[in-house]
């Protein structure tokens, strides 16, 4: 007599991983997809940059650096030289009636 077959159970499917975006929003002329992160790990850089308005900012890279990181520090460095600041009021261009002006 031989040994029974034992059943294996089936494995699970892989979930698909979901790519971050490398295109963002600038934050100084706000046109979608504008700003591009590139990173240099050969020379440690990490560079993003806006081809509307030519800003850019740089930082540090490291081996687990992605562009979506290299964004939220431009962010983060943005607020941080705005905090304090007070906005200017909008003109406005409608009346107090809601109407056009």
């Amino acid at each position: 007599m031989g040994k029974r077959k034992s059943t294996r159970a089936k494995s699970a499917p892989k979930k698909k991983v979901e790519k971050l975006d490398t295109l963002f929003c600038c934050p100084f002329c706000n046109h979608a997809g504008s700003v591009e992160c590139t990173i240099d790990l050969k020379n440690c850089i990490a560079e993003a940059a806006c081809f509307v308005c030519k800003e850019s900012y740089s930082t540090k890279a490291h081996a687990l650096t992605e562009p979506i990181d290299v964004y939220g520090e431009w962010i983060d460095e943005c607020e941080k030289a705005n905090e304090g600041v007070e906005q200017a009021p909008r003109d406005s261009y409608y009346d107090d009636d809601g109407e056009y002006a």
